[in-house]
């Protein structure tokens, strides 16, 4: 009998015992790192004003929580089945309709890496301002800054994603973005101690947001990570250090970086720039320095996640050849996309990504899913659609009870209800 057309897809393929490496530790390590960045860092500094610091610090633990819990989930299921995140969309919405989910995912994923870029090459023209007194005319800092990054971005999709988490992030990268986290959170925290503490407890916020809604904004930031989550959790030993491994390098990171973000702000004052309060800290520079590196990784775990979906749409192309092909994109969006807020952006994805996943774990979460022979499975694609709806009319017209968990809880209980009844991961 002919092998089916995906027969040598590696996206859509179990991935083999020999490529299972990935420990407790590798996990951990992956995602604590994956969660450090300024992004995180911009996200908690915009809590305060909105909410105040108690209202901030019980969203920031909550959301973060939650948000890595949802994660940690996604992942057990991706090394328990071997499959990547296209993989998983293909088994729950039907070979023809996870298109459109993988499609969407490629696109945030470039999104995100350009974002990653212009973070990265912003912090270094400021290092490059304010300790060397470099300031190129017109946009040639820019330009270079931007292909600098770029080049070392599209250098490590060369090589092996393996290699990198496993000696490089595991062993040398995560004590170094360790040791900048506290020595920033030790300069931060000893001005705050300084500072009269209970006013800084008690500061209310300005009423633009409420807790649910800070709580979503936060929770936002791991669920843009579930598209990719799958893509390295396959490569896990077991299910179980997958998931717990997961939740807390993503959770202690993620609360680490907003919490941070929220003394900065409030020593720093409203109208000094993240990065500028961070390199007038004392130290500051190295510690900035060591936190921009680590930001590569990030924008490297977008690429190689978006080379591993684009792969299952086009596997006639490795998953190399596709991660450099968008490395080199992603490069070229650096140079002509502007920082805006991130909020709405943010949104956007919890609104696309909650219900999205909402309905793979509601299908998926028993541990014996079969993958669709279909084309669309019609339930698993109309409840996705709905959710979207669910998600922005909740956030339009009750922003006060929140979006990401009342769709999430609502998508995962009717998709667990309406599951089938055998399934198991075999593509």
């Amino acid at each position: 009998m002919a092998q089916p057309s995906f027969f040598n897809n590696e996206a859509l393929t179990p991935i083999p015992q020999a490529q299972r490496v990935f420990g407790w530790s590798a996990h951990a390590a992956l995602w604590f790192s994956l969660g450090v960045g300024l992004l995180v860092m911009q996200i908690g500094a915009y809590l305060v004003p909105a909410v105040g610091t108690r209202d901030a610090v019980l969203a920031i633990v909550l959301g973060s929580l939650v948000g890595s819990g949802l994660l940690a989930w996604t992942a057990r299921i991706g090394c328990d089945s071997g499959l990547s995140s296209a993989g998983l969309m293909h088994a729950t919405y039907g070979s023809g309709f996870a298109r459109l989910p993988v499609v969407l995912n490629i696109v945030q994923l470039l999104g995100w890496t350009a974002f990653e870029l212009v973070v990265m090459r912003d912090g270094t023209l400021a290092i490059a301002k304010e300790h060397f007194g470099w300031m190129p005319q017109g946009n040639q800092g820019t330009l270079l800054v931007t292909l600098l990054w770029g080049a070392l971005l599209t250098a490590l999709m060369a090589g092996s994603m393996l290699t990198l988490v496993r000696k490089f992030i595991s062993r040398y990268g995560l004590p170094l973005v360790v040791l900048s986290l506290l020595w920033l959170s030790w300069q931060f925290g000893r001005k705050l101690m300084e500072s009269d503490l209970h006013a800084f407890w008690t500061r209310p916020g300005d009423g633009s947001m409420g807790l649910l809604s800070a709580m979503d904004l936060v929770i936002a930031m791991p669920v843009s990570w579930l598209p990719l989550v799958a893509d390295y959790a396959r490569h896990g030993r077991q299910g179980r250090s997958a998931m717990s491994g997961t939740w807390l390098g993503y959770a202690l990171a993620n609360i680490w970086c907003y919490a941070l973000g929220v003394m900065v702000v409030t020593v720093a004052g409203p109208d000094t720039d993240l990065v500028t309060a961070l390199l007038l800290a004392q130290g500051g520079l190295l510690a900035l320095g060591l936190v921009l590196v680590d930001e590569i990784d990030n924008a490297y775990g977008d690429v190689y996640s978006g080379s591993v979906s684009a792969h299952s749409l086009a596997p006639w192309w490795s998953v190399r050849r596709w991660g450099l092909l968008l490395a080199v994109a992603c490069t070229g969006l650096a140079l002509v996309l502007p920082m805006h807020s991130l909020e709405p952006f943010l949104t956007l994805l919890s609104s696309v990504f909650v219900p999205l996943y909402g309905v793979i774990l509601g299908r998926l979460s028993q541990g014996t899913t079969t993958a669709s022979q279909r084309l669309v499975e019609p339930s698993a694609a109309l409840l996705w659609i709905a959710g979207i709806a669910v998600y922005h009319l909740l956030t339009n017209y009750a922003p006060q009870f929140g979006a990401a968990l009342p769709t999430l809880a609502l998508v995962f209980f009717v998709a667990w209800l309406t599951r089938p009844l055998r399934i198991t991961y075999a593509l």
